[in-house]
């Protein structure tokens, strides 16, 4: 199940917009002046299916649609009328073909009986309350109401916050279509800290960068364990197999040999991203200048299971080669390599005797450096395949140049990481020669 169309009457009052998404090449821009709704189309998206039902009401307009490949639509209803009350009401109306509408009312405020509004502050680092029903959030320097607090940050609260519950029809809608925001801003995180203490308040709010590098090294470091667990298992029943291995006589020589050439290639390639040591399992060195017929079995067991053991890494390698490439591409003066104990390593690299490479934290890179190396970190590691990624302002901070390379990047990540793509977008530099792709937010009556 696919989204195909999304649209949206009367946005601010004033806008109709029609978005067909681009199916087979899986990219889709839409460009358009300031004001016309390229980030309030991202963001009415992204709060219908991961339940951040505050945007839709914070947006003005009156109804959002969004049609699907099975000829399917959910319609986002919402009444303009003046009064605050009726204006934040909204409703959500699913319709199937031969099937009667479904609909659903969200209620307004979440469940949080119990629990002093004075003490999200306690929990929430950041956020500061400035009114009675409203704080600021000064990382993003939003303001945010209760409701919107609540959704975005409950699970760093020590109560559960009782959310209404949702009908069957619409968890099955949301289970099926994936749906991840990329917002301009980006370069901040929000870290739970579950040994927070009244008395000792630790800051929990860091670079993006810095808490990225530290998921990688740990994604790296359980893939390792996997492989091995893996390997002890294959290692305690190899004397067995080896006993019971039948001889064959299309096994030869040659296809033996080819076969630990391309393991001992395999290992390297997996030492250049990090995720083996350099002296790891010195067992993948055997090189046999003769095969006789006694050792054949053996070894065509021993390479079987070191295919296996080594497969475990195929994804996460391949994702990370790909990183590496187009960082390495685009960085001046610094490289990129990885490790399991610190996630990203960069070096910096100047062909001077005046001056000597020296390891940078993430954190040293450039705001333009970070924001390129967090888009594509969200890309290729936290997005789940089928998803739809909506990329605000891909542009934020990067040089023309990197503009200019963004949508090649982009093909080759939608592919590995099995992914669609809407970009809202102001940069010509972006788009280069890519029109096809593109979709114009007009004015009123245009």
């Amino acid at each position: 199940m696919q989204i195909k169309q999304i649209s949206v009457s009367g946005l601010f009052g004033i806008f109709d917009h029609v978005i067909p998404l681009n199916m087979d090449d899986r990219i889709t821009v839409i460009h358009g002046p300031n004001g016309f709704g390229k980030t309030a189309m991202l963001t009415i998206l992204d709060g219908l299916f991961n339940s951040r039902y505050s945007k839709l009401r914070t947006i003005p307009f009156s109804k959002f649609r969004v049609e699907f490949d099975d000829d399917s639509n959910i319609e986002i209803i919402k009444n303009v009328d003046n009064s605050e009350e009726i204006q934040n009401k909204i409703a959500f109306d699913f319709h199937q073909p031969s099937l009667d509408v479904v609909t659903f009312d969200p209620k307004i405020i979440p469940d949080i009986k119990g629990f002093p509004l004075h003490a999200l502050e306690d929990f929430i680092p950041g956020l500061n309350r400035i009114s009675d029903r409203k704080w600021l959030y000064t990382p993003t320097q939003e303001n945010l109401s209760l409701e919107e607090v609540l959704e975005r940050f409950g699970d760093l609260l020590p109560v559960k916050v009782k959310l209404e519950k949702e009908p069957e029809w619409l968890e099955k809608l949301k289970n099926n279509i994936h749906i991840r925001l990329i917002e301009s801003q980006r370069l901040l995180n929000l870290v739970p800290n579950r040994r927070f203490k009244f008395d000792d308040r630790t800051p929990t709010i860091e670079s993006t960068v810095s808490a990225y590098s530290n998921e990688l090294a740990k994604l790296m470091q359980d893939k390792f364990k996997e492989y091995g667990t893996i390997s002890q298992s294959l290692d305690r029943s190899f004397p067995m197999r080896v006993v019971k291995q039948q001889s064959s006589s299309d096994l030869t020589d040659e296809h033996l040999r080819n076969q630990l050439k391309e393991l001992e290639e395999t290992r390297s390639r997996l030492i250049e991203v990090g995720l083996l040591d350099q002296d790891e399992d010195s067992e993948f060195q055997i090189q046999p200048q003769d095969i006789d017929e006694s050792t054949k079995n053996a070894l065509s067991v021993y390479v079987e299971d070191v295919e296996k053991k080594l497969n475990v890494f195929n994804e996460i390698a391949i994702k990370i080669n790909l990183l590496k490439r187009i960082i390495n591409n685009k960085f001046s003066y610094k490289e990129i390599n990885f490790s399991k104990e610190k996630g990203f390593i960069f070096t910096t690299l100047y062909d001077s005797s005046l001056s000597d490479s020296k390891i940078l934290s993430p954190t040293d890179l450039s705001s333009g450096e970070q924001h390129e190396l967090v888009l594509l970190y969200e890309l290729l590691f936290k997005v789940k395949p089928n998803s739809l990624v909506l990329i605000d302002e891909p542009e934020l901070s990067l040089h023309v140049g990197w503009q200019v390379e963004f949508l090649k990047d982009l093909q080759e990540i939608t592919k590995l990481a099995d992914v669609d793509i809407l970009i809202a977008t102001h940069s010509p530099d972006i788009i280069q020669d890519r029109w096809d792709l593109t979709v114009e937010l007009k004015g009123s009556g245009k």
